[in-house]
């Protein structure tokens, strides 16, 4: 019985022992994570900011610019020397070195930037520390050789995005009067408008959910949004356009025209990879922003394929019946000044690795500028005045053999 008694209390002791250090520990560690975020708010408080007045300047070759280094209010009284690096770009070449400076708390220092040829570099402060802040301390510095090209450039920008908006309506006007689709080609139709729409999702996405903007930013610390309103308003418009004509297809006369199976298999292809990609997202396996831009190189491949479909119809027929060239040309009018623009704006930055360093954007705007030469030569050339020399089924279209009537649309 006295042992029974005696391993009771032993056990009871423990109980309280085990309580009172619990209670202990739990107490100190109160007093531990009080201290820590005090600390953590101190140290925030006690850090050094940085910051520039602008994060980018655009300057001519034969002139100085400056910014502003601006350090925030903080508890550390001594003063930071700051120097400057240079990154991307001319980083070795376009600027005069800028020295370190040493900067007060809560004061500004004006910085002058000097250039010796034209192009872009990005410029960084450097803190001698790891608790100063200098993420947002960069400036992007563009050198120029003329603002009148600049000028050019931007007119340039405008009159393409113009002549591609439009360029949709005159096929939609030459399908409203012939009240027909004839020679027109669906394929065409279905890979440009599921193009447009994976284009668009990019595009919209980038410009107006903030998340998208700072995972994008997250990965490009000192870039900038590259999708303004112009590239917002473009591929809604272009879906608008498309989904008129394919309305059209629904209403006007288009005898046993059809989407062909080669081109159903390559719409199922890519919508299976967009699911794919889509449940990845859905399950972090993918980020969103690596799938809104898988989607714009869906819209890159159909780019370069969507006309092959309409110039091997217009072989076979031997017309361009149906066809608006009306397209082709504003369609011409814009590729071609975008190339424009692009060869300009290399020109007055010195930075041919605008186009060469990046062959995609390059080699699609030439692609389809090369596509718009081929139908002007098989509208305006190869099949001039010919009406077709082989009927779609179904279609009541004349045939070339046929006697030209007066008021007729090939009249």
């Amino acid at each position: 019985m006295l042992v029974n008694t005696k391993s009771t209390v032993t056990k009871i002791i423990s109980v309280i022992k085990r309580t009172l250090v619990w209670i202990f520990v739990r107490k100190n560690m109160k007093k531990y994570l009080v201290s820590l975020i005090f600390l953590c708010l101190l140290g925030a408080y006690s850090s050094s900011v940085l910051k520039v007045s602008t994060q980018d300047l655009a300057l001519l070759t034969k002139e100085n610019a400056s910014f502003v280094l601006m350090r925030g209010s903080d508890s550390d009284p001594d003063e930071l020397e700051i120097s400057f690096n240079f990154t991307n770009g001319n980083d070795k070449t376009l600027l005069v070195q800028i020295p370190p400076v040493k900067i007060q708390p809560n004061s500004n220092i004006t910085i002058t930037v000097v250039p010796l040829q034209a192009g872009h570099v990005d410029i960084i402060a450097v803190a001698p520390d790891n608790a100063t802040d200098t993420s947002e301390a960069f400036v992007r510095v563009v050198v120029m050789k003329s603002h009148t090209l600049e000028l050019l450039s931007t007119i340039i920008g405008w009159v393409y995005f113009a002549a591609w908006s439009v360029s949709f309506y005159p096929q939609i006007v030459d399908n409203f009067r012939r009240k027909s689709v004839i020679g027109l080609n669906f394929d065409f139709l279905a890979l440009n408008i599921v193009g447009f729409s994976l284009y668009g999702c990019y595009n919209v996405a980038l410009y107006w959910i903030p998340s998208i903007q700072e995972d994008y930013l997250s990965r490009h610390p000192r870039g900038i949004i590259p999708v303004q309103t112009n590239d917002v308003f473009f591929p809604i418009h272009a879906v608008f356009a498309c989904a008129v004509t394919i309305a059209q297809c629904l209403i006007f006369e288009r005898g046993l025209q059809k989407v062909s199976k080669g081109c159903l298999g390559i719409l199922g292809g890519i919508a299976i990879f967009v699911v794919i990609i889509l449940i990845l997202a859905f399950t972090h396996v993918l980020q969103w922003l690596d799938f809104l831009q898988y989607c714009s190189y869906v819209k890159l491949g159909i780019t370069l394929i969507k006309y092959m479909p309409q110039a091997y119809m217009n072989y076979r027929r031997k017309s361009t019946v149906g066809w608006s060239i009306g397209n082709i040309i504003l369609d011409f009018t814009g590729g071609s000044l975008s190339i424009v623009q692009m060869v300009l704006i290399s020109y007055n930055n010195d930075d041919w690795s605008s186009i060469f360093g990046d062959p995609t954007k390059f080699g699609l705007g030439f692609f389809s500028v090369v596509f718009d030469i081929f139908f002007m030569l098989q509208h305006y050339i190869f099949y001039r005045g010919n009406l077709p020399h082989e009927t779609l089924a179904g279609s009541s279209e004349e045939l070339r053999d046929s006697p030209i009537i007066p008021g007729t649309p090939e009249v």
